[in-house]
């Protein structure tokens, strides 16, 4: 599967500015995979998961790795894949940032200066699993 990193980011980037990281994150990563759902359908499957699971914060997982598991759901045939890949992300993504708790790395939402690189982070490792 062939993914432009560089567009990928623009994307998340410029969906981040006004919107979550859950749905920033699934819609720059089905974009960028010409993924066949509306943008508003992919809003409703994302916005659950904004500020770690409807804005739980302190106790939700972080809605970039969130928004990529969705992604990676609609986007992978293969559950054996899926559930390698989740779990990859999972990995990845704790090791990265210490946590996957969205309150965690956001001190309970007060500083969200980590969102869009999280988001891209983790956007970059699931196009890097979609591509082995």
């Amino acid at each position: 599967m062939d993914v432009n990193k560089e567009l990928l980011e623009e994307k998340i980037r410029e969906y981040r500015t006004f919107l979550s990281c859950s749905e920033s994150t699934l819609m720059g990563l089905c974009e960028s995979v010409e993924y066949p759902i509306e943008k508003s359908e992919m809003v409703k499957l994302g916005i659950g998961f904004a500020g770690g699971i409807g804005g739980t914060f302190d106790e939700g997982t972080c809605g970039a790795l969130t928004g990529a598991l969705i992604a990676n759901g609609l986007v992978v045939d293969d559950p054996t894949k899926i559930k390698a890949n989740a779990n990859e992300l999972y990995n990845s993504f704790k090791e990265e940032y210490g946590s996957v708790c969205c309150g965690k790395i956001t001190n309970n939402g007060e500083d969200k200066s980590l969102c869009v690189d999280c988001c891209v982070f983790i956007a970059d490792k699931l196009v890097d699993l979609w591509q082995k």
